[in-house]
């Protein structure tokens, strides 16, 4: 039972990270991207990139090989319905989350190109914006 104990821990650590971090980065990100100031965002969008790719990128990978090993202890399948459920939300979630790691570095690098030049924000930061918002 340790090793369950170990698994569940780290699993259930990693779901934290995973909501604390997203919910941190998109208030972050939200919360720059209305002062309408390209410094500002930049300086923002700079560390919400570091902290999607030290601590969001480590726990999506730690989640599932916890989540299988987890299964996997307890005696359970994969292709138990309420696991591949969960395994298919995961990956949907995943579809979204990578298009808005690039929208993220994208909105970064234009910010700071803004901020350098004295430049207002490209329309093009606008619209990948409002994609990101969706997302």
């Amino acid at each position: 039972m340790p090793l369950y104990w170990s698994l569940k821990y780290l699993h259930i650590i990693g779901a934290a990270v995973l909501l604390g971090t997203g919910a941190g980065i998109a208030f972050f990100m939200l919360l720059g991207h209305r002062t309408g100031k390209p410094a500002i965002i930049a300086a923002i969008a700079r560390i919400v990139v570091l902290a999607d790719v030290v601590f969001t990128a480590t726990a999506v990978v730690a989640q599932p090989v916890t989540g299988a090993l987890l299964a996997w202890n307890m005696g359970f399948s994969l292709k138990e319905s309420w696991i591949a459920a969960s395994i298919g939300l995961y990956l949907l979630t995943g579809a979204f989350w990578l298009p808005v790691v690039w929208m993220q570095i994208r909105m970064r690098d234009l910010a700071c190109r803004a901020a350098d030049s004295g430049q207002p924000l490209p329309p093009e930061y606008h619209r990948l914006f409002r994609w990101w918002f969706a997302f």
